[in-house]
C-alpha cells in the first residue's frame, strides 16, 4: 500500500491548491468507446514490482528533506505532462474518481506511457484515434520541421529562440515564438523551486544544500549552467537528485526540445566503491575511439563522478515509458567540455530489470548455453561502460569552422543515434579494457552474452522509442555480419565475429555524430530498424515474460 508522510500530504494540498485554476472541469464518467480492445493485455506486459524507501539510518530531517525533494519532484511531474500530452492529463484527471475497471486500466496505462501513445506499439494511440506528434506538445500543433526551417532560414534572428531547448514553439500569427519553459510552467516551477530551498534548508551536507538552491534559481531561468558545475562537484553525496529538464526523447521535430523529470537518490555505498576500476581509464577510452583527434577533444582532467543509487521515487521522463537503469548527465556539451559528466546508476531498478526481463527472455530465446553466460554483472559492466560513452566521442560537429550542436545537426533520428552509440561505443570499450588487462579476458564471452540478451529485451518496445529503435538496429547489423545467427529457433552470437563488427559499427556510429551529417544517419537508420519477422515471431513466443517494470513507489504519485 502506497502511503503518504504528513510533510509530503501538506505541500500536495499546496501544490493542487496552486494550480486549481488551471485544471478543466471534469465530467463524471468520459467516453472510453475507443480504447484499443486488447488493453488488458498490454498491461499484463508491465509487471508492477515495489521501489521502496528504507528509511533506516536516516535522521528526522533527513527524511523530512526526502519529503522536501519528492514534493518538488510532483511539480516536474505535472510540467511533464503538459509538454507530453496535455489531452491525455485531462482524460487521467477525469479518470481519477471513475471506479469502472476499464477506467481503472485506462489509468494506468496512461501513467506507464505519459501519454495516449503506446511506446510499445510504434506510439500509436490507445484510446482515440490522433497520432502522435512528432514533437508532442512541445511545438504548435500540424507544424513541420520543413515549415520551421523555412521561417528560421527567413528570419535568422529568431532562430536561437526557436532552437532553444527551454522554449515551447507556438504560432503567433504568420510568426513562430519561442515561449520560455519558465513562463510556460510559471506556477508549477516556483512551486518546485520552493520545495528544493525547503529541502536544502534540511540537508546536513553543505554542498547539496548550495546546490539545491542553485536549481531552484535555474528553474526560474532555464539557465542550468552553473548548478550543473555545482552538481559535478558533489563528492560521494549521501543524497542527491536529478532533476531538470534534461532529455530529448518527446521531440522528434527537431530532436532539441528537453523535457522534465527527477529522481530522488540515495547512495549505494559498497556498489559505488566497485566502480573506480572503471573511473580512471576514461580519458584513455576517449583517445582510443576510431576518431580523428580533432573529433574526440581530450577529457583528461574532466570530472567523471560515479554513483550507485537506489530511487525510492521518480516523476516526469524518468517516470513514464522506458525505465531508465542508469543516467549520464548533464547533456550540455559546454559541460563535457569543461567538466564532464556524472553518471548514475539506479540500483534498484537495474536489479529489477535483470531479475524480472532479462534472464527470463534470454531463458526463451537465446542458445541455452549461452543464456546462462549471461548475467547481472555483465549487464551491469555494460551498463556502466554505456554510461561512460554517453559521455565520449565527439562534443560538437565541426562545420565551416565553426562548432554545431550535434542534436540540432542530426534532427529527429538524435536520440537513437546517440543511445546506439553509447551502447556500441560501450562494447568497444569493455573489450578494449580486456585488451589492456583491466577486465578478465574469461569474462568477455560473459559480457556479449549480457549485452545481446538486453537487445532482446529492448527492442521489445518497437521503433517508436529511442532505445528500441538503437537497438533494433543494432541487432539487424550484428545479425548481417554474422555475429548472431538464429540457429534451430534460438539465437547464437558468434563470438569470433562479435569483435570486429563491434568495432565496424562503433566507427559509424562516431562518425554519423562527427560529421553532423542528418541524411547519412536517417538513411542507416532506414536501413536496419525494422523487426525481421523471425525475430518477431522468436519473441511473440516469449509474450508471458514483462516488457518492462512498473514502479510501486512508498511515495504517492500526483499529478495537478
Amino acid at each position: 500500500m502506497k502511503r503518504v508522510h504528513a510533510i509530503a500530504a501538506i505541500g500536495l494540498a499546496l501544490a493542487t491548491s496552486v494550480v486549481a485554476a488551471q485544471r478543466k472541469p471534469a465530467p463524471a464518467q468520459p467516453s472510453l468507446s475507443n480504447v484499443v480492445p486488447d488493453l488488458d493485455q498490454r498491461l499484463a506486459r508491465f509487471k508492477p514490482v515495489q521501489m521502496p524507501f528504507n528509511p533506516a539510518g536516516l535522521t528526522d530531517r533527513e527524511r523530512q528533506m526526502v519529503d522536501q525533494l519528492v514534493i518538488a519532484s510532483r511539480y516536474l511531474e505535472s510540467m511533464y505532462w503538459r509538454q507530453s500530452d496535455p489531452d491525455g492529463l485531462a482524460l487521467y484527471q477525469q479518470l481519477e474518481h471513475d471506479e469502472r475497471p476499464l477506467a481503472r486500466n485506462v489509468r494506468r496505462y496512461l501513467t506507464i506511457n505519459g501519454s495516449r501513445w503506446d511506446l510499445v506499439n510504434e506510439n500509436r494511440p490507445f484510446i482515440d484515434t490522433m497520432p502522435m506528434p512528432p514533437g508532442h506538445a512541445l511545438y504548435a500543433p500540424d507544424i513541420t520541421r520543413a515549415q520551421i526551417e523555412a521561417y528560421v532560414a527567413s528570419h535568422p534572428n529568431r532562430k536561437a529562440e526557436i532552437y532553444n531547448p527551454y522554449t515551447v514553439v507556438r504560432r503567433q500569427g504568420a510568426d513562430l515564438v519561442g515561449r520560455p519553459y519558465h513562463d510556460e510552467f510559471k506556477g508549477f516551477v516556483n512551486g518546485a523551486a520552493a520545495a528544493l530551498r525547503r529541502a536544502a534548508s534540511l540537508s546536513p551536507d553543505p554542498k547539496f544544500a548550495a546546490f539545491l538552491r542553485l536549481r531552484a534559481g535555474a528553474l526560474a531561468t532555464d539557465d542550468y549552467y552553473a548548478s550543473d558545475l555545482a552538481w559535478l562537484d558533489l563528492q560521494n553525496p549521501k543524497f542527491d537528485v536529478i532533476f531538470a529538464p534534461y532529455e530529448t526523447y518527446l521531440d522528434d521535430l527537431l530532436g532539441v526540445k528537453t523535457s522534465y523529470g527527477a529522481a530522488v537518490l540515495i547512495r549505494n555505498e559498497e556498489e559505488s566503491r566497485n566502480l573506480a576500476k572503471y573511473q580512471q581509464w576514461v580519458p584513455e577510452l576517449q583517445d582510443a575511439l576510431p576518431l580523428p583527434a580533432a573529433d574526440r577533444p581530450s577529457v583528461r582532467g574532466h570530472a567523471t563522478p560515479m554513483e550507485v543509487m537506489d530511487a525510492p521515487f521518480r516523476a516526469g521522463d524518468l517516470r513514464h515509458g522506458y525505465q531508465a537503469v542508469a543516467d549520464n548527465l548533464p547533456n550540455d556539451p559546454r559541460i563535457h567540455q569543461e567538466k564532464g559528466t556524472k553518471k548514475i546508476f539506479f540500483k534498484n531498478f537495474m536489479d529489477a530489470r535483470v531479475r524480472e526481463i532479462i534472464l527470463p527472455l534470454a531463458a526463451r530465446v537465446m542458445d541455452l548455453a549461452q543464456a546462462r553466460r549471461a548475467s547481472a554483472d555483465g549487464y551491469l559492466a555494460s551498463t556502466v561502460m554505456h554510461e561512460i560513452c554517453h559521455g565520449l566521442g565527439p562534443a560538437f560537429v565541426r562545420r565551416n569552422g565553426s562548432q554545431v550542436d550535434i542534436r540540432e545537426a542530426i534532427g529527429g533520428a538524435y536520440s537513437g543515434l546517440e543511445e546506439a552509440k553509447a551502447d556500441v561505443v560501450g562494447m568497444f570499450a569493455l573489450k578494449w579494457l580486456i585488451d589492456k588487462g583491466v577486465l578478465p579476458e574469461e569474462r568477455l564471452e560473459e559480457y556479449y552474452a549480457s549485452y545481446v540478451a538486453g537487445i532482446f529485451r529492448t527492442v521489445r518496445f518497437g521503433t517508436g522509442e529511442a532505445h528500441g529503435r538503437a537497438e533494433m538496429m543494432e541487432f539487424n547489423y550484428l545479425s548481417e555480419q554474422g555475429a548472431i545467427a538464429q540457429d534451430g529457433g534460438r539465437y547464437r552470437v558468434d563470438y569470433m565475429k562479435m569483435t570486429p563488427a563491434i568495432e565496424k559499427l562503433a566507427k559509424e556510429l562516431l562518425e554519423q555524430e562527427a560529421s553532423g551529417d542528418r541524411a547519412r544517419a536517417e538513411a542507416w537508420f532506414s536501413k536496419y530498424d525494422r523487426m525481421p519477422p523471425a525475430l518477431k515471431q522468436a519473441l511473440a513466443a516469449a509474450i508471458d515474460v514483462p516488457v518492462d517494470v512498473d514502479p510501486i513507489f512508498s511515495f504517492a504519485e500526483s499529478v495537478s
